[in-house]
């Protein structure tokens, strides 16, 4: 089955295909976690063998899923996350049935009472009262009935996106330059490029996939250059000709200063100017004004001036120039005038639209643009149309047939739950999204959840942050059981397809709206019993009155049987009008869906063709090439962006800069990335980076505990020095949630300004402190079942192989040590043979251990210091039966040498390929024996880096750091 990756906004296609040898190791484990966790036999009866799909014995288990060799987007590449997606499948974890105040409930109940609530508030208070809050892990179908039925019907236009948070100053910026959201090129275009500059977008980690097209265009052509400006030395730097470290939000001045410099060294394409573009006088002039002076300018930044000028030489003398951003970027109370800042620099040398060339939004989400489309937005509507323009509300109201359409734009995420918490809104509807984690100043918008009259969460999973906040539970179909498509970053529509049977009572997102839609009197509207008539529907909208007034036009997928909507191939809008010839069909079909929306059993099979003719939709790589753009003047806009410092400046209280962002192998807030055991070796716990001399002046030490603090909140976490982080500022990721460790939620403490035309949040730069956080002892539970959220001070959760993971960490000591292990353990009444016990009174030292019959159930370790028992040998001892030996080396706390010792085990340190589980020391001891050079010799020797290759700048540090040893 021919599906697509529900991580990042690459879109990379993917193959799932039926492992039954996987599924019968897996079942084992899967059944041993599910009872464990649910309590209840028989609750992942739908990963069971009795459950069947489109290929027969479908259980979650039984599939391995591999990069499609054949899709655009990837060309048979993938990520550590995409190739451990099969670990993320099955019912463990999810939401089985729609629950209302924490009881279950029938389907008819549950949207009943979504129905009748949304409709009472907005009767009692006006349409104002109610929204929704989406996201771009929906697939377009979802968005487009959930946006039509809040701005269409509903009336209102309070429905925001998560995505909000990640490109909505990409948006704006677009709009405002092009006349239009609008990415102009395509991914050919950085392998085609002879300069690629990545802003603000640590790409190795949060787009893998085409950072490997990157390296593997520079191996190619050395000649090629590539300049990263990011104030952190990432893994994107491992590739990078030249290194940019700029002070955080002094992009403006950066990209002003480069403005500046090209048009003084002749390099402005005057005719390009003239004849497409307005406002270069401007824009120039704010320029010269603000960041002329190179040596200032320099300064300002932050930089180094030889470095500064060497960019800005090398920009002015490439033609053929891509330059990359992301949330560095966006997330900004500035974003909106960095992302124009970069686009004037293109407009002015008439770099657009040309074969590797232009300026490039790299998206987060897998369907923020798929988002974008369909006007999932607060300030937009359907197809591209603007709900400012009266013309607009006309089209859409009329093709619709709604009664009313709102003429301003709703409320945005931040402003949205404000607005909750001030009580102006009282209903929420929340989709396949996790705000109490991941939005800005996030303790306030739990405090806002809390006191909201009505909460509906439509999720896959059971246990969220925001879910726990929930008065109605909606049970959604999770990726592998959705069917529908999403849009990538170069604008291309993939299908992702259903290879899975829903577990228990989950639904699609689509259906469910559609449902409370029909119990609010709007059937006529919502008749849809697939989504290949949502999509139809949507590409129609895009085609409405639309004369190449609207780049955004699909009209050529309009009309689609449902054989040919199922066997769409990945193509790029717009798409405006058919051409004769035949469509190739996937090797198997997606599952079809019923009226009901669920899955049916047909099975896989492969589709003949008729020998007929059928329509192929031709897309479009590049726009802009034409020099025409879709401001009524048919010109595009420089903006004049004036620099200004971000909205909250440092003080003594808060001296440092606080940012945040993504890890490798973790996505957004680890409800789905957290269930697999390999991408949580990598990086296992919330830390805080920071440079080593302000570790020190804060009297931090690597390995023990910090606290972040700023005025919105605190966090806690592992403390460690990288190298990677400059003086005076500090970097802490954004995955953990309340769910998974105790004080991880990075989103509590984020200054919740925003950019006052895009509306994202300044997630990068946060003033902020770090200090110790002082504890009397540090610990380690390894057990074969979760023990629940564990009462101490401070602790994180990570999944491992046969069980969990809990680090720990307390203040004072128990009266009662092994009551208090017991409990702790979960093991309840008196003591038995198979527990084992040992305490030095004199450091401290506890360890506990319960085995039963050969098998080791559970154990703890307690210390004074963070210094504990090798973590990848406990949970070895989950996986094998347990030998007299391990019973002394367990109370050792250590694999015992010599005689009887534990098979050579010894600790490897964390993973540094979680592809082919490849540890940082088997690496280094592979060097060390073998003289190995470069990453290639590695990977023929290990296999680490042959994979998905996202491990290989750190294989590359680790040979780098081996030869300057010698």
């Amino acid at each position: 089955m021919k599906t697509t990756c529900p991580y990042c906004g690459v879109g990379c296609g993917l193959d799932a295909q039926p492992d039954p040898a996987a599924g019968s190791r897996e079942k084992q484990r899967a059944g041993e976690r599910c009872t464990a966790e649910a309590g209840t036999p028989g609750a992942c009866t739908a990963a069971g063998p009795e459950a069947t799909g489109p290929a027969g014995p479908t259980d979650a288990a039984r599939w391995a899923i591999a990069p499609d060799p054949h899709h655009p987007a990837n060309f048979g590449r993938i990520c550590s996350k995409g190739a451990a997606l099969a670990d993320t499948l099955g019912a463990d974890g999810r939401l089985l049935h729609p629950q209302i105040r924490g009881e279950r409930a029938s389907w008819d109940r549950a949207l009943s009472l979504v129905a009748e609530g949304f409709m009472r508030i907005a009767r009692e208070h006006g349409p104002e009262a109610v929204a929704l809050y989406v996201s771009g892990q929906l697939l377009t179908e979802d968005y487009y009935v959930a946006n039509k039925l809040m701005k269409g019907f509903i009336g209102c236009a309070n429905i925001d996106t998560n995505s909000r948070l990640c490109m909505a100053s990409a948006v704006a910026g677009h709009r405002r330059a092009f006349g239009e959201d609008v990415v102009p090129g395509c991914y050919e275009d950085f392998e085609l490029a002879d300069l690629v500059v990545l802003a603000g977008s640590n790409t190795a980690w949060c787009h893998p996939v085409l950072y490997q097209r990157i390296a593997e265009a520079k191996a190619r052509r050395p000649q090629m250059k590539v300049v990263v400006i990011d104030p952190r030395r990432t893994a994107t730097c491992d590739i990078a000709d030249l290194h940019l470290p700029i002070r955080p939000g002094t992009d403006v001045w950066l990209f002003n200063g480069l403005l500046a410099y090209l048009e003084r060294t002749g390099s402005a394409d005057k005719d390009f100017l003239a004849a497409h573009t307005s406002g270069a006088a401007e824009a120039l002039a704010t320029a010269e004004e603000t960041a002329s002076d190179l040596f200032s300018l320099a300064s300002v930044c932050g930089l180094d001036d030889a470095r500064l000028e060497e960019f800005f030489c090398l920009f002015a003398n490439t033609q053929r120039v891509v330059t990359a951003f992301s949330q560095g970027v966006n997330q900004s109370s500035a974003g909106t005038d960095k992302v124009n800042s970069i686009i004037n620099c293109h407009l002015l040398t008439g770099r657009i639209g040309q074969p590797g060339m232009g300026p490039f939004s790299l998206t987060g989400q897998p369907n923020a643009m798929g988002g974008r489309e369909v006007g999932g937005m607060a300030n937009m509507l359907a197809a591209h149309m603007e709900i400012e323009n009266e013309a607009h509300r006309r089209i859409v109201q009329r093709f619709w047939e709604s009664p009313c359409i709102p003429h301003r734009p709703g409320l945005k995420a931040v402003d949205l739950f404000e607005a909750i918490h001030a009580g102006r809104v009282k209903a929420i509807w929340i989709m396949a999204t996790n705000p109490v984690v991941s939005l800005p100043d996030a303790d306030r918008a739990r405090e806002a959840l809390a006191c909201c009259e009505l909460v509906v969460v439509s999720d896959c999973a059971a246990d969220t942050d925001t879910a726990r906040l929930a008065h109605v539970l909606l049970p959604a179909h999770a990726w592998g059981e959705k069917d529908g498509t999403v849009t990538n970053s170069e604008r291309r529509i993939s299908r992702q397809r259903a290879f899975l049977p829903p577990a228990g009572e989950a639904m699609p997102d689509w259906w469910i709206v559609c449902e409370v839609a029909r119990r609010m009197g709007f059937g006529g509207q919502f008749p849809y019993r697939s989504p290949h008539e949502i999509f139809d529907e949507h590409a129609r909208l895009s085609a409405a009155e639309n004369e190449g007034t609207r780049l955004f036009d699909i009209g050529g997928l309009a009309g689609l049987t449902r054989e040919e909507y199922d066997a769409l191939e990945p193509v790029q809008w717009p798409v405006r009008r058919p051409m004769a010839g035949p469509v190739r069909l996937p090797e198997s079909s997606a599952a079809r869906a019923d009226h009901s929306g669920r899955a049916t059993a047909s099975p896989c099979r492969a589709i003949a063709p008729t020998g007929a003719a059928r329509p192929s939709y031709a897309g479009t790589a590049r726009l802009f090439g034409d020099g025409r753009f879709m401001h009524p003047d048919g010109r595009a806009r420089l903006i004049a962006t004036r620099p200004r410092m971000p909205a909250h400046a440092l003080d003594e209280t808060f001296p440092m800069v606080l940012n945040t962002g993504r890890i490798r192998d973790q996505w957004h807030t680890m409800t789905r990335t957290g269930r697999s055991a390999r991408l949580s070796e990598h990086i296992p716990e919330p830390f805080v980076d920071l440079h080593g001399q302000d570790a020190l002046l804060a009297g931090v030490r690597p390995g023990e505990l910090a606290r972040i603090v700023t005025r919105w909140g605190s966090m806690i976490g592992r403390a460690r020095t990288s190298g990677e982080i400059a003086r005076g500022q500090v970097f802490a990721p954004m995955h953990w949630n309340a769910v998974v460790a105790s004080e991880g939620r990075v989103g509590a403490l984020v200054s919740p300004a925003v950019d006052p035309v895009s509306g994202e949040p300044e997630l990068k730069h946060t003033p902020a402190r770090v200090e110790p956080f002082l504890v009397d002892w540090y610990g380690v539970v390894v057990s074969r079942r979760p023990i629940g959220a564990p009462a101490v001070t401070w602790w994180a959760a990570v999944r491992i192989d046969g069980g969990m993971r809990y680090e720990l960490a307390g203040r004072g000591a128990p009266p009662d040590r092994t009551q208090w292990a017991r409990h702790l353990l979960g093991i309840a009444g008196a003591a038995d043979e198979g527990y084992l016990e040992y305490f030095d009174e004199g450091s401290a030292v506890y360890r506990a251990a319960r085995i039963a019959g050969d098998r080791l159930e559970a154990c703890l370790y307690v210390s004074r210091r963070p210094e504990l028992p090798q973590r990848r040998w406990l949970a070895s001892l989950l996986t094998r039966p347990i030998a007299e030996r391990d019973r002394v080396a367990l109370l050792a706390g250590r694999p015992l040498d010599g005689a009887g010792a534990s098979a050579g085990e010894r600790d490897d340190g964390p993973l540094v390929c979680s592809c082919f589980r490849v540890s940082r020391e088997t690496i280094t001891r592979a060097i060390e024996r073998h003289a190995l050079r470069d990453a290639r010799e590695v990977g023929a020797r290990l296999r680490a880096g042959t994979s998905c290759g996202s491990c290989l700048p750190e294989i590359r540090a680790l040979l780098a750091a081996a030869a300057s040893a010698d």
